[in-house]
């Protein structure tokens, strides 16, 4: 069980390309640490050879206290940025917070709250549970391929989760730690799921807000990723 009152969290953020949001994220994500008395953080931040601006602006706050900046050389994907964020992680949890406007970091104390009640292993924010303050009517193929993928996943590994894909996901760290993920793509998600069902961790799922975002707004996972994603689903559900 973690301990509410003394434990340290790392927010993990993969960034590609993130120049109009990568401010706005940080100073939400700070806000909601200090209104839930969270004060014991990192914040690690993984920029996976941005072209945009966003690597000049994070030169810019480098420094800054709780803050730490890796630079990728060459783009390798959101999977490969969580690798090496993986290897920074000093907390206790870890969340993964996307770089864009899409996840609400308002959300954290029910991300955070199978862990202090309920000795979590691992936390998903789900889009489909309701609950959360609201969520963005979307792209409907984007839906039904989740669904799709989240159902081919569940039926694999003996889990009901309703949001394989959710972005919002959360680990015990010492678990997080004990995995070793391949996947550099957008496919460590039924990647990392896989696994962390093998090893027998105690899952859990909070309905969370979202307000995704569109392809005009800088939306990055198209339809290959899903039939990448189902690729990944078949080779980790059945390799040893």
């Amino acid at each position: 069980m973690i301990d509410r009152n003394n434990f340290k969290l790392s927010i993990v953020i993969p960034c590609y390309n993130e120049k109009k949001t990568i401010q706005t994220i940080l100073k939400k994500i700070i806000e909601s640490l200090n209104n839930y008395k969270f004060f014991n953080y990192e914040i690690i931040i993984v920029d996976d050879c941005s072209d945009d601006g966003t690597k000049e602006l994070l030169n810019e706050i480098k420094d800054r206290e709780k803050v730490n900046i890796f630079f990728h050389e060459t783009n390798l994907g959101k999977g490969a940025a969580i690798q090496t964020s993986i290897q920074h992680i000093t907390g206790d949890v870890t969340i993964i917070q996307d770089a864009d406007l899409e996840y609400d970091p308002d959300d954290y104390n029910k991300l955070l709250l199978p862990f202090f009640e309920a000795n979590a292993d691992v936390v998903y924010g789900s889009r489909f549970l309701g609950g959360g303050k609201y969520t963005r009517i979307h792209f409907f193929w984007h839906y039904l391929a989740n669904k799709i993928l989240t159902f081919f996943c569940n039926s694999l590994i003996n889990l009901n989760l309703t949001d394989m894909e959710t972005g919002y996901k959360v680990f015990k760290s010492s678990i997080l730690k004990n995995i070793t993920l391949q996947e550099k793509t957008f496919a460590f998600e039924p990647e990392i799921t896989i696994k962390l069902s093998k090893k027998g961790c105690k899952f859990y799922e909070v309905p969370i807000t979202y307000n995704g975002r569109s392809y005009e707004d800088g939306k990055k996972i198209g339809l290959k990723d899903a039939f990448i994603a189902l690729k990944a689903i078949i080779l980790y559900s059945f390799k040893s």
